[in-house]
């Protein structure tokens, strides 16, 4: 009976350990390829609004991300500050990834803090920033 129980035990701690090993540093998947890559919403070193409901982030790793709101982020290109943070609050540690929902809050002087939801549609390759029109260049 002790030998039944053993095997599903070792089978379940075989596959944590297996979850839990390295996965290339610095939080990033170790195969992150350009449709799967990550950032940090307190890494983002400057942002820019795009067209309607559009953001583009650009991360200490000097990638821009993409990203496109569900509706609600207005002044998007009137704001100075922003946070942008996991919309699964922060079960992924607070890494943001292409495909993910974030939340965008917008902080006012007058007016209620504003938040909204918006997708990380993708990364921009260096010859799509550089199309990018200036007022839309993080």
């Amino acid at each position: 009976m002790t030998r039944l129980l053993t095997y599903p035990a070792v089978t379940a701690a075989v596959a944590l350990t297996a979850s839990c090993a390295p996965n290339g540093g610095m939080g990033m998947p170790a195969a992150a390829g350009p449709e799967h890559q990550c950032f940090y919403g307190d890494q983002v070193r400057n942002f820019r609004a795009g067209g309607v409901g559009q953001l583009y982030i650009r991360s200490i790793r000097n990638q821009v991300f993409e990203l496109n709101s569900s509706g609600g982020c207005t002044d998007l290109d009137f704001t100075h500050r922003l946070a942008i943070t996991p919309d699964v609050g922060g079960l992924a540690g607070g890494r943001i990834c292409t495909g993910d929902w974030a939340r965008i809050t917008l902080p006012a002087s007058s007016a209620p803090v504003r938040s909204c939801r918006a997708r990380v549609s993708r990364v921009l390759t260096e010859a799509e920033i550089a199309a990018l029109p200036d007022a839309h260049r993080p």
